[in-house]
């Protein structure tokens, strides 16, 4: 058997490209996402509905989802990682969608801006800091009652 001669001036031949990841098994995961995201964004969407904010008013409904889905998914976390073996695709579609949706750094930016817009600086520079310490108070506290409540029921 002989090999054909190779012109070391000619190009390689393309490769065939590969299929793209999000092909193999990404699929279902990407699905629930959505479908989370868009549960949570409605429910977002619902409290600023229910308790709108003024032009120009500090955004307390904006600082309280934040704040309430930051403290959900300290629980969640804790339950799907001490508790209980969940399926694969919960917490993509819950912690990932629907307190991803839920939750809200886009809403957060604008209505800064919308404060900054009215002139009310530092009410904007105050949301800015209050938002950002309430949300990590909110999952730290609740990750960690979360945990101390599984140890106690545990060592019963």
């Amino acid at each position: 058997m002989t090999e054909e001669p190779v012109d070391p001036d000619a190009a390689p031949a393309p490769a065939a490209a590969p299929r793209p990841a999000i092909l193999r098994g990404q699929g279902p995961v990407l699905s629930v996402v959505a479908a989370g995201g868009a549960i949570g964004a409605c429910a977002r969407y619902g409290a600023a509905l229910i308790w709108p904010t003024a032009p120009g008013a500090f955004p307390w409904t904006t600082l309280a989802v934040n704040a309430i889905g930051c403290a959900v998914i300290g629980v969640f976390m804790v339950v799907i990682t001490d508790v209980w073996a969940a399926h694969r695709l919960v917490r993509p579609f819950f912690g990932t969608g629907v307190l991803g949706g839920f939750t809200t750094f886009s809403t957060y930016a604008v209505d800064i801006r919308r404060l900054t817009d009215a002139g009310a600086a530092r009410t904007a520079l105050g949301y800015l800091g209050l938002t950002a310490v309430t949300a990590l108070a909110a999952v730290w506290a609740a990750a960690h009652l979360t945990r101390r409540v599984v140890e106690r029921r545990t060592s019963r």
